[in-house]
């Protein structure tokens, strides 16, 4: 009988000691971050915020004297993490963010490895456009995007470029084919 109460014990001690730890963000993407990127950051910050991983510079435009523009993120194994987009003011901050690791979800947990079905399920859908080759999706409140490759629909609306596609034309195990975050 004095076991049971020690038990109670040692159970409300580990869910105590569980709620106290902090969520790993690591690869978590919010409004104001993607990982250890925040919306924030500027370039001049990127050497420091991935020091343990492999910052890919344009050679050539360095060799120019010109900022580079696009700059990849690998991680120390050779993953290609993140492809971001510099905007050209007098301190560059990051305007685009590609994903390219599906280890990267959003606080609702969809990612590359996601549907549309995942996307409907999570976001309110606020327009898609139709391009040659995609149909790119943004949810209402984001400022991310998904980019669906027009292979995953159905034929009628593969070879089109002037029919608007709607949601409900969009087959639920549609793969995602980019994800990115646009911060302006």
């Amino acid at each position: 009988m004095k076991k049971l109460p020690l038990i109670g014990l040692l159970c409300l001690g580990l869910l105590l000691a569980n709620c106290g730890q902090e969520r790993d963000t690591t690869f978590l993407i919010t409004p104001d971050s993607v990982g250890k990127l925040y919306r924030t950051s500027t370039a001049a910050q990127l050497d420091s915020i991935y020091v343990l991983d492999s910052i890919v510079r344009d050679s050539a435009r360095l060799r120019l004297g010109k900022p580079s523009k696009k700059i990849k993120i690998y991680e120390r194994g050779g993953t290609h993490l993140l492809t971001l987009t510099l905007n050209a003011d007098s301190v560059p901050k990051i305007e685009n963010v590609r994903i390219y690791d599906p280890r990267f979800v959003t606080d609702k947990g969809v990612g590359l490895s996601s549907t549309f079905k995942d996307i409907k399920k999570h976001y309110t859908i606020h327009k898609i456009i139709t391009s040659l080759n995609n149909v790119v999706i943004f949810p209402k409140e984001n400022d991310m995007y998904f980019t669906i490759d027009k292979e995953e629909l159905p034929p009628s609306l593969r070879y089109t470029t002037s029919t608007n596609i709607e949601a409900v034309q969009i087959p639920d195990d549609s793969r995602i084919k980019y994800l990115m975050v646009g911060w302006e």
